[in-house]
């Protein structure tokens, strides 16, 4: 396997006893994986890997969304929309602001 250019590291709320908790969960998060992995595939970005995580512990402003290696934070990515925002970014190297968490 060759290691992926950029990680995207969806949080899943879930907890040390295994039940996702948390907000981004509740907000589909869970949904939005699979909605990742597709646009991922359709726009042929395949040096891109998507995983769903623990608790990232920034509830109050999730969904959130880490891309890494720059290890840029991204949160209230609630909807398909904001999520093709973030990719569109990503494909011409760059941020999306308008959900970058400071």
């Amino acid at each position: 396997m060759e290691k992926p250019k950029n990680h995207l590291l969806l949080c899943g709320s879930f907890r040390m006893s295994g039940a996702p908790q948390g907000v981004c969960a509740k907000k589909g998060s869970h949904e939005l994986a699979q909605y990742i992995e597709n646009e991922l595939i359709d726009r042929g970005l395949s040096e891109v890997m998507v995983s769903i995580t623990g608790c990232l512990k920034v509830c109050d402003r999730g969904p959130a969304l880490v891309q890494y290696p720059e290890n840029i934070w991204y949160g209230g990515v609630e909807t398909e929309e904001d999520v093709d925002e973030i990719l569109d970014a990503l494909e011409d190297e760059g941020i999306c602001e308008k959900y970058v968490m400071n």
